[in-house]
């Protein structure tokens, strides 16, 4: 606060001691350590000193309101602000978790799938290991019926001879007769 501009002005000052005076003189009631106050005098010098108030000071009163009623709408703003966060941030969490379960599930998905591709590989190699060994016994037991009636055909066999050729006739083509033979 500055010299040039004070809160009250001396007439102010005069008037709040003049109502001290009045109270200071007041008689006492009887019995009581209460006085009796003229109540009509009393109010007329307040009145009086709050005219008596610079316009600065009325100007500061309604710059506080103005403040307090400025800070009250900005808490309750404020206040609507951090709700909205508040709620982004749990919708976002929630989101988060929606993603993280599902990208649990789809490992535990393509885990088994993994797992079931491999049980279905193994199946179906000893399928095919069990049945190639089917097909080897049975290939051996042809092939040993087979070595079995080589065995059996050779003593027997006899060695043909070698057929000679015939001559061929210097005179012409072949002709086919049907007698011959």
């Amino acid at each position: 606060m500055t010299d040039a501009a004070p809160l009250s002005g001396p007439g102010v000052e005069a008037l709040v001691r003049r109502v001290i005076d009045v109270i200071n003189a007041a008689r006492p009631m009887p019995l009581s350590t209460s006085v009796m106050v003229s109540r009509d005098e009393v109010i007329e010098l307040l009145e009086a000193a709050i005219l008596e108030l610079p316009e600065e000071v009325r100007e500061a009163r309604w710059l506080l309101k103005e403040r307090e009623d400025l800070l009250s709408k900005a808490r309750v703003d404020a206040g609507l602000v951090i709700e909205e966060a508040r709620t982004r941030v749990a919708q976002m969490v929630q989101r988060t978790e929606v993603v993280r379960s599902a990208e649990r599930k789809a490992r535990q998905m393509v885990e088994q799938a993994e797992s079931r591709a491999r049980r279905r590989q193994h199946e179906v190699d000893d399928y095919c290991d069990h049945r190639l060994e089917q097909f080897a016994d049975a290939l051996e037991k042809v092939q040993g019926a087979v070595a079995n009636a080589r065995t059996r055909l050779q003593p027997t066999m006899t060695v043909a001879e070698p057929e000679e050729p015939e001559r061929e006739q210097a005179s012409g083509p072949e002709v086919f007769d049907q007698d011959e033979s």
